[in-house]
């Protein structure tokens, strides 16, 4: 009867290496002897928490993570959340009344729609920039210029006179 061995390809290759070695007078050491820290057999390394860049796969958020930081787009999304995320940072109550129409380098322009939103919310205005650097991070906000409503146009139409216009306030 023919008998048919298995054979594990990897295995026979190793051994044969180690063979090999052994009788170039190469000697294992243990990494213990070399200086460096072993792992424990019993510890794993989490799949997707891996820092290297190497071949293994990373999560979505890592990666999106990377390309912000990488591209240096931090800023500008910390801008767009202010924007998205307005009435959630100020608070329905301010957000009725008042909305950001702009954002220059690291001051936000804000919309009142009248006179006394306006004032009440630069009386707010260290305590919502307080909020702002614990929401989106040191230095996104510096500054909060508040705006009040603006008056109507009176020019209608391609010919105008010059002159101040009607003679009264608004807000």
């Amino acid at each position: 009867m023919d008998h048919v061995t298995e054979v594990d390809a990897p295995q026979a290759a190793l051994n044969r290496m180690r063979t090999i070695a052994k009788s170039r007078g190469e000697l294992r050491i243990p990494r213990s002897r070399l200086g460096e820290k072993s792992t424990p057999k019993n510890k794993r390394v989490p799949f997707l928490d891996v820092k290297d860049g190497g071949r293994d796969p990373l999560g979505l958020g890592n990666v999106v993570s990377r390309l912000v930081s990488d591209r240096g787009w931090s800023s500008p999304l910390a801008v767009g959340s202010v924007m998205a995320q307005w009435d959630t940072l100020v608070g329905a109550d301010i957000s009725a009344h008042c909305q950001p129409e702009s954002f220059e380098v690291t001051t936000l322009h804000v919309r009142c729609d009248s006179t006394s939103w306006a004032t009440q919310l630069r009386l707010l205005s260290s305590s919502l920039l307080a909020k702002f650097d614990a929401e989106l991070g040191a230095g996104v906000v510096t500054k909060i210029l508040v705006l009040g409503p603006t008056a109507p146009s009176w020019r209608k139409g391609f010919r105008n006179v010059k002159g101040r216009g009607p003679r009264d306030t608004y807000g």
